[in-house]
């Protein structure tokens, strides 16, 4: 994996924390977005292809994809780059990495 295809969680929560307008994509199922989350568009994986013609970002956006360790989200950074989206990073460590720091 390269790296420009990963956040960590120190830099995300660094650039929350600095009210930076993230394009977050958590990728995780209903339940567990709203069981914990840190904001973003909540698109669980198996719906993310069937959706792709209706998200808001364009193709050269910087779009952060979140789950909850780091598994569905890099699945998720693969099919957005598929389907032309340039600038797509995974969260290494996913929500569990985050939860840790705070």
């Amino acid at each position: 994996m390269q790296s420009h295809r990963q956040i960590k969680a120190t830099e995300l929560l660094e650039r929350l924390n600095q009210g930076e307008d993230l394009n977050l994509i958590d990728v995780r199922e209903v339940i567990e977005y709203h069981t914990y989350n840190i904001g973003g568009d909540n698109i669980p994986l198996s719906n993310l292809e069937s959706t792709l013609n209706s998200l808001r970002y364009n193709k050269t956006d910087e779009i952060i994809v979140i789950c909850k360790v780091g598994l569905r989200s890099e699945t998720a950074r693969a099919i957005l780059e598929e389907h032309g989206y340039s600038n797509v990073r995974n969260l290494s460590g996913g929500l569990i990495a985050v939860q840790k720091l705070k």
